[in-house]
This record gives structure tokens, C-alpha cells and sequence, in this order.
């Protein structure tokens, strides 16, 4: 398996991770948007940090930022 390959396996790998855990990410604070309660609050905030931190990966695996993914 030459380095193209590989590198395109996981940037898949990280693709499809990210779009797995950004939609169960936004799943769970489309549930929680009611809430009271400060801990709750956190708790949004941590998945909607978790959700943003999705896209970069993305945005970075297809190449559109990052200076790792220029080369390939």
C-alpha cells in the first residue's frame, strides 16, 4: 500500500467519524436546548465546541485548511 492510499484511508476514516460524532454531537443539544440547569448548560456548550471541532476536521481532511493535506 503506497503513502496515497494510506493517507486517503484516513482521511475517510477521519471523515466519517466526524460526521458521526457532529450529528449525535447536535442531536444531544437539540435535546438538552430546554434545560434549566447550569451543569446542562456546560453541557451544550462542551458538544457544540465537540460539533465546531467536527467541521475542522472535516474542512482539514478534504484539504480546504491545513498545511498537512496540501501535498496529496
Amino acid at each position: 500500500m503506497d503513502e496515497h492510499t494510506f493517507a486517503f484511508i484516513l482521511r475517510a476514516i477521519a471523515i466519517i467519524g466526524a460526521i458521526v460524532v457532529g450529528i449525535v454531537a447536535i442531536y444531544q443539544v437539540r435535546n438538552d436546548w430546554t434545560s434549566p440547569g447550569l451543569d446542562i448548560q456546560v453541557s451544550k456548550l462542551l458538544l457544540a465546541i465537540m460539533a465546531f471541532g467536527c467541521v475542522i476536521v472535516i474542512l482539514s481532511s478534504w484539504g480546504i485548511i491545513g498545511w498537512q493535506t496540501k501535498g496529496y
